[in-house]
């Protein structure tokens, strides 16, 4: 089996997962207590108020009829529309997910520029004062929650010595007009600025994880015969690591970075809204709050996709990394 049919088939397994999602989606969504058109119009709605917002959103019909419908919709790319903002969802969608994107890219990118070096010290200083250094904050980051993390981080940064802002978050590609600079570059440090705590909040959990990783794959390869051999033909250590063990190590790493996507998608949500950043979880929460069923779900499943999209992506990038993987007659 090529990369091409392997990519194909990654894909339509894809399809029966994101259906998982939206039907267990939109039935815990009909299975919540309460009724949105009162959320929407009050509790004491009259009548003909009522019964033509459920006309309006087809709230009139029966649950499976409706299930159907959106069913249909979603194929022809179409969420609904929003019943709290009054907008399709996918505009509310389109707003929101630069912001969490950003979010997401620069946790991780966090999360691996500390974690490989730490995994690498730390496997190569085994049982030594650093090693135990780096083992205890691998430990407590995956043992902290991110909402705890960013909490501590505002009392700490923003409110005790005022270094970094506590809320918003601006956007590098916004206009220096919007963010009140004179350029740019200006925009761009600002940005910075502003990602800094929410993103160790976000990275932390991964970091940890991906240290623990990097430490037990780069133990595991430090082991093999043919480092062994390399030692014993007076190779230098750093060309050891560098040339020989870094690359066979980063496998078990990429795999878990796929994985990771679960935690620090949900992270998101806790995330941005310790931080008040308008992104897909604070959409999310809204949306819940004022049971708005086609937000929900159409957030739900967009979320959902970009997990799968970042599984695939893992996948596929086992053979760059490790020449031995193949998709010969994959499974």
């Amino acid at each position: 089996m090529g990369r091409a049919q392997y990519t194909i088939r990654r894909i339509l397994q894809a399809i029966p997962v994101l259906l998982g999602v939206v039907t267990i989606t939109y039935f815990l969504m009909e299975a919540m207590p309460g009724d949105p058109v009162s959320i929407m119009l009050g509790p004491s709605p009259s009548a003909q108020q009522a019964a033509a917002i459920r006309a309006k959103y087809g709230l009139d019909q029966p649950v499976w009829l409706r299930y159907l419908n959106y069913l249909w919709d979603v194929v022809q790319l179409d969420l609904g529309t929003s019943l709290y903002y009054e907008v399709p969802v996918t505009q509310k969608i389109l707003e929101r997910m630069p912001v969490t994107i950003l979010l997401l890219v620069s946790s991780f990118t966090f999360a691996i520029v500390t974690s490989i070096p730490l995994g690498i010290i730390s496997a190569q200083r085994r049982n030594k004062p650093t090693d135990h250094v780096a083992r205890v904050v691998a430990l407590l980051g995956v043992s902290t929650p991110s909402f705890w993390i960013g909490l501590v981080l505002i009392i700490l940064f923003a409110y005790q010595v005022s270094w970094f802002p506590a809320t918003s978050l601006v956007l590098p590609w916004a206009s220096p007009a919007e963010v009140g600079v004179d350029s740019q570059f200006d925009v761009l440090v600002t940005s910075l600025h502003h990602l800094v705590l929410p993103t160790i909040s976000l990275g932390t959990l991964q970091m940890a994880a991906l240290t623990r990783i990097e430490r037990s794959s780069m133990l595991e390869v430090l082991g093999e015969e043919y480092v062994k051999l390399a030692r014993a033909y007076g190779v230098k250590e750093t060309t050891i690591l560098r040339k020989h063990a870094f690359r066979n190590a980063q496998l078990p790493l990429i795999t878990l970075l796929g994985l990771q996507l679960t935690s620090a998608i949900g992270g998101a949500v806790l995330t941005e809204t310790v931080f008040s950043i308008n992104g897909m979880g604070t959409l999310i929460i809204t949306a819940i709050n004022n049971q708005d069923f086609a937000l929900v779900v159409g957030t739900t499943l967009v979320l959902g996709l970009v997990f799968v999209v970042g599984v695939i992506i893992t996948d596929l990038s086992y053979a760059y990394i490790d020449p031995r993987v193949t998709f010969e007659d994959a499974d």
